[in-house]
């Protein structure tokens, strides 16, 4: 039986937990999202307010030191939060994609990047080595990287940053998740390669129908491609509205004096 799509993310009350130098630090308490197949979501909110932890749990890559206290993250019928290890791996990749926001450091060095995508590709799909290589120069074609079958060869050290983040998205889509989370994506690029990467999310979204997790602290971002926002504070959820609703009327202070520092 294959893969059934999802066509929601849903994640209800979560709170998670560090366990710190004999101290309990709450870091998220609390926070329902729902992210729909077809549009981008954003979660926004100052560095330190819970955001990056929120994604991790829901790729179960928290550290060891932290975990789910309460709560629950479903993929369609699927309990995210119950799940083993084992399984856990079957739907990361499948089931929800993550591109983090530096791509140099989820890259392996030591490989190159048709090694990197390939193996990807044949770990989650089942297919040949040669199938897998032509959908590695299928998706980074896709993603508008140049000369794919030389890219292929490179090693992640010989490409810029952009490259780089769009040889992650490459790797991640190429998958075919329902859901992709995408961590400050266009951290430390410069503004012509953020247009281009920002364009491609969107693309993904409405012709891949992808439901995408734009986690982001810049609300310039959010207000060019993302449909629906969520303000996060302190590890809670303090605002969330259509992008629209969200600029034109902010319902709370902190939500305004965010918009205070774009406009």
């Amino acid at each position: 039986m294959g893969w059934q799509k999802a066509e929601k993310l849903v994640i209800k009350k979560l709170h998670i937990e560090f366990e710190m130098d004999n101290d309990t630090i709450h870091a998220v308490k609390g926070v329902s999202l729902e992210i729909p197949t077809g549009r981008i979501t954003a979660l926004v909110g100052e560095s330190g307010s819970g955001k990056s932890v929120t994604s991790l749990a829901v790729m179960d890559l928290l550290p060891e030191n932290g975990r789910i206290r309460e709560g629950e993250i479903w993929l369609k019928d699927k309990p995210l939060h119950l799940m083993g290890k084992k399984e856990r791996r079957q739907v990361n990749g499948r089931g929800v994609g993550m591109i983090f926001q530096d791509p140099g450091a989820s890259l392996d060095p030591l490989y190159t990047v048709g090694s990197q995508i390939t193996e990807g590709i044949r770990m989650k799909k089942q297919v040949s080595r040669k199938e897998a290589y032509r959908q590695g120069i299928f998706y980074l074609n896709a993603v508008n990287l140049p000369e794919p079958s030389r890219l292929m060869k490179m090693y992640p050290f010989e490409l810029s940053g952009g490259m780089c983040q769009r040889v992650m998205i490459a790797m991640t889509i190429a998958l075919s998740p329902d859901f992709l989370i995408a961590d400050e994506p266009t951290t430390a690029l410069d503004v012509t390669v953020q247009k281009q990467i920002l364009s491609e999310l969107y693309r993904l979204s409405r012709d891949e129908n992808m439901g995408i997790l734009l986690i982001t602290h810049d609300l310039g971002v959010v207000a060019e491609i993302a449909d629906y926002v969520y303000i996060m504070r302190q590890g809670q959820i303090v605002e969330e509205a259509d992008t629209a609703a969200l600029f034109h009327h902010p319902e709370q202070p902190y939500t305004r004096m965010l918009l205070d520092g774009i406009l």
